[in-house]
């Protein structure tokens, strides 16, 4: 019960932000719909005027005033139709961009831990096709569930005023089509839900599929991706073919039945006609006339319900998803760094029982630059994610200036280290832009981090308006890392962590930017190279070796040299 009510709260934390902000655009559709409706009763009494005057019925109009009142109720409708072109399109953006916003924001509040064990398939579609679904087959449709309502009221009031002894038999006839309806309502519940699953899928293979592009180039894959992709899409669009399926019998037995039930107050209405019971044919004629109103709301009924309870699944799917942080936030604490970083004992495996990482004690004093070395594997990789707080779940404890990670809190975390990775990631955008996070800098200090990280040549050439192209296709590997060097140095947090950030690099340029790293003054660095280059090792102030996620060596470079152990081997191998 305690986990209905938190996805009930969740649900409404969420479903409000249709609304929030969004009243006016919501009362103007609405009065359009009650307009919508009072126009059709309104042609519906102009219908039974019509008919009894042309039959010498009993009527008080004339043709004149008929032709008058025929004038009034279509510039209403000219009316009507143009404030709900204006009023629901503005209601149904707003809401849907405010759901999304909220959602997005929500989502960059998850620590990394959480995320990078999550799949990201799941927010994709959540923000695409289930949103998209969710104002198609709920928020649009509720205004049309709600006229469809009123409608039904002002029906059955109209069919009593007109006729009470006919009203109860088309009421009863009205019944039939919701008996229907409401039996095949369910599945399309079920169906919204499957499509939702399935389309998660179809983005997840979509998605891979572009990522690895030149993979599947490379080892000439195109079939086999395409067999996953194809196997994919057809099961996304069986799912809505089953959707459809259920929609369409829906519809037309809902149709066939309501035709029937038409018919049969038409006849009944004949019979009382003959028999004397004041049933004129224009009532007759309007009768038929309201009970296509009525059966207009209960043809609607199941599949309103259905779609609203399949939109709550997906927003419930959404908000539980997003509701998930594996690691809490902890404290603030200062953004600098003046003792170091502690090491105590980290063991850390990404597997039960198989540890990557086991027993690993080492310092890193505030200031100082720091290499991480190691065979493949060795987990130098997963020592940097740990000090980003990749992960809660590790033994030992990592220490900032004493205090343990997972008692830091997030933003704070990041307000203290900054991370260089192999694989940078790069905005379509100009390079300011890639610099600065899309965020204002003075310009002293946009051009001081474009210095330091060697971007000068670049911005001179092409200015800082350049776009950098998709991830940043237009740069050269050498200028991506600069330009990640350089968002880093802007931040100026204290610790810089450096994860093979020269692995993809020609020799030279990788020379050129580990060398702008050590360069760098006030920080302390951690990096993390497979290059084990002299020149570039004697400049660090500690080199910590790593072998099998155990700590073989530590110490500077000439003195592990000298201890011809396992660095002496990796370097001796490497040259």
């Amino acid at each position: 019960m305690k986990t209905n009510r938190e996805t009930r709260t969740r649900r409404r934390q969420f479903t409000r932000l249709f609304y929030q902000d969004n009243r006016w655009n919501l009362a103007l559709s609405l009065l359009a719909v009650v307009l919508s409706v009072g126009l059709n009763l309104a042609i519906s009494w102009l219908l039974q005027q019509t008919i009894d005057l042309a039959t010498g019925g009993s009527t008080t109009r004339t043709l004149a005033q008929l032709v008058v009142f025929t004038l009034g109720l279509l510039a209403l409708c000219v009316l009507c139709d143009a404030l709900g072109a204006f009023a629901k399109p503005r209601f149904l953006s707003r809401a849907i961009g405010q759901y999304r916003e909220y959602a997005y924001a929500a989502l960059l509040k998850k620590n990394l831990a959480t995320f990078t064990q999550e799949n990201t398939s799941t927010y994709l579609s959540a923000l695409s096709n289930d949103a998209n679904s969710i104002e198609t087959n709920y928020l649009n449709k509720l205004f049309e569930f709600l006229g469809n309502a009123l409608l039904l009221v002002g029906a059955v009031a109209l069919m009593f005023w007109y006729s009470p002894p006919l009203a109860p038999v088309a009421l009863v006839l009205s019944a039939l089509p919701l008996v229907v309806s409401l039996a095949a309502g369910p599945r399309l519940a079920q169906a919204e839900t499957e499509v939702s699953r399935e389309n998660e899928g179809f983005v997840a293979a979509l998605k891979e599929g572009l990522s690895g592009f030149s993979v599947v180039k490379t080892f000439q894959a195109e079939g086999e991706v395409l067999g996953l992709f194809a196997k994919s899409n057809r099961q996304v669009q069986q799912a809505k073919c089953r959707r459809l399926r259920y929609n369409s019998i829906l519809t037309s037995v809902g149709s066939t039945v309501g035709a029937a039930s038409q018919l049969g107050v038409f006849l009944v209405g004949c019979w009382m006609a003959l028999s004397g019971w004041g049933v004129t044919p224009g009532v007759m004629v309007v009768f038929v006339n309201l009970m296509a109103c009525s059966n207009m709301f209960v043809a609607a009924l199941p599949d309103f319900f259905s779609n609203r309870t399949a939109c709550n699944a997906l927003i419930d799917k959404l908000a539980d998803a997003l509701a998930v942080n594996l690691q809490p936030e902890g404290k603030a604490v200062p953004r600098k760094l003046e003792q170091g970083i502690q090491l105590e004992d980290l063991t850390f495996g990404y597997e039960k029982d198989q540890p990557v990482l086991r027993g690993v004690s080492a310092r890193f004093e505030a200031g100082k630059r720091y290499a991480v070395v190691g065979a493949s594997g060795s987990g130098k990789s997963t020592l940097l994610r740990l000090l980003m707080a990749g992960s809660s779940g590790y033994g030992g404890a990592i220490r900032y200036d004493g205090a343990e990670l997972r008692s830091i809190s997030t933003d704070s975390l990041y307000e203290l280290v900054s991370l260089v990775e192999q694989n940078v990631f790069v905005f379509d955008s100009s390079i300011r832009d890639n610099i600065t996070m899309f965020r204002h800098f003075p310009q002293e200090q946009v051009d001081r981090a474009v210095r330091l990280s060697g971007l000068q040549p670049l911005i001179q050439a092409k200015g800082e308006g350049y776009l950098c192209g998709e991830n940043g296709a237009n740069l050269s590997g050498g200028e991506r890392q600069r330009v990640s060097i350089a968002r880093s140095l802007l931040r100026q947090a204290p610790v810089l962590l450096v994860d093979e950030a020269t692995a993809a690099l020609d020799k030279e340029t990788a020379f050129q930017v580990a060398s702008a790293i050590l360069d760098l003054d006030g920080l302390t660095r951690i990096v993390v190279t497979h290059a084990l280059d002299e020149a570039l090792l004697r400049r660090y102030d500690g080199i910590l070796v790593l072998k099998n996620g155990t700590v073989a060596e530590c110490g500077g470079f000439d003195e592990l040299m000298a201890q011809r152990g396992y660095f002496y081997s990796l370097y001796t191998v490497s040259q």
